[in-house]
């Protein structure tokens, strides 16, 4: 039960910040991506790195309900499920996010 409600606590902040960034607010970002990305390009960067993080936040929060019906019904497939929402969150939150660095700060780092 407690780990349902660290892993919502988690994915609920992490789309709050997705939430924030997308709305052009990218000061929750790394002090480079911030210095490198236009006035202009502010807002479609926000967006986009804020839609990967919002991604990856509800895949935790679908991971930690899935895992809380798990610890209820002891079905295996509801965990498997669990970990592959998480999984494939995780990653296409990134791909959009890298994806949106590359395009606005020409690199990750």
């Amino acid at each position: 039960m407690i780990t349902f409600f660290i892993t919502a606590g988690i994915g609920l902040l992490l789309c709050i910040l997705g939430i924030i960034n997308m709305t052009g607010n990218i000061s929750s970002l790394h002090w480079y991506h911030r210095q490198r990305v236009t006035e202009e390009n502010r807002k479609p960067f926000g967006r986009l790195v804020g839609l990967g993080t919002l991604i990856i936040g509800i895949a935790i929060i679908t991971f930690g309900l899935l895992l809380f019906l798990h610890e209820k019904t002891q079905l295996d497939w509801i965990a498997i499920l669990g970990t592959a929402a998480l999984l494939s969150g995780i990653v296409s939150g990134m791909i959009i996010s890298f994806y949106a660095m590359i395009k606005y700060n020409k690199g990750i780092f």
